[in-house]
C-alpha cells in the first residue's frame, strides 16, 4: 500500500470508502452517529487548518484506506475517518494508517490524539488499544454507544516502510 496525501480527485473514492465501511458495521445516515458533511471540505477542514488527510492506494491505484487528523487545539488533534476497505482488512493496513497518522501528528507538534468509534466497531477499538490508546468515556447516541479514546504523549515520528 502506498500512503499519500489526499488530492481533490480522491473525493468520490473517499466518499465511497466511507459509506462501504460504515455500512459494514451497521451505521447509516440518520442514525445519530453517521455524518459525512466534512468530506467535500477535506482541504478546508483538515489540510488548511493544521491537520492532515491520508489515503492508502492499492497497487492498482484504488483508494483502499484513509484517515484524517483534525486540529482540536495547539496540543491536540482528532484522528478521524480511519477506514480500510473490507477487501483489504486484516492485512495490517489499519496498523499502517494509524502509525502514519500518529507520526504526522507528532511531526505537526501535537502531543495528544483523540478519537472515537462505536461499540459496533470492535476491530477499531482493538486497533486503537493495540497502539496504546485508552478509553476515556462512552456516550449513548441514538441506538449506538460511542467510545471516546485518547493517546498521549505522542513520541517523535518514526519512519514507516512502504509496502
Amino acid at each position: 500500500m502506498k500512503v499519500r496525501r489526499y488530492r481533490r480527485s480522491d473525493l468520490d473514492s473517499v466518499r465511497s470508502l466511507h459509506q462501504v465501511c460504515l455500512a459494514q458495521v451497521g451505521l447509516f445516515p440518520g442514525d445519530g452517529v453517521y455524518y459525512d458533511d466534512d468530506l467535500p471540505r477535506i482541504e478546508e477542514i483538515y489540510l488548511a487548518d493544521g491537520g492532515e488527510f491520508l489515503v492508502g492506494e492499492a497497487p492498482d491505484g484504488r483508494v483502499m484506506a484513509m484517515g484524517g487528523l483534525r486540529r482540536v487545539d495547539d496540543a491536540s488533534a482528532e484522528m478521524c475517518r480511519l477506514r480500510v476497505h473490507p477487501e483489504f482488512q486484516r492485512h495490517g493496513f489499519g496498523d499502517r494508517m494509524v502509525t502514519e497518522l500518529e507520526n504526522r501528528a507528532a511531526g505537526l507538534g501535537y502531543t495528544r490524539l483523540r478519537g472515537d468509534t462505536t461499540l459496533n466497531q470492535p476491530a477499531a477499538i482493538h486497533l486503537y488499544r493495540k497502539h496504546g490508546w485508552r478509553e476515556i468515556r462512552r456516550e449513548g447516541r441514538g441506538e449506538h454507544t460511542v467510545v471516546y479514546m485518547e493517546k498521549d504523549p505522542l513520541i517523535s515520528p518514526t519512519p514507516t516502510p512502504d509496502k
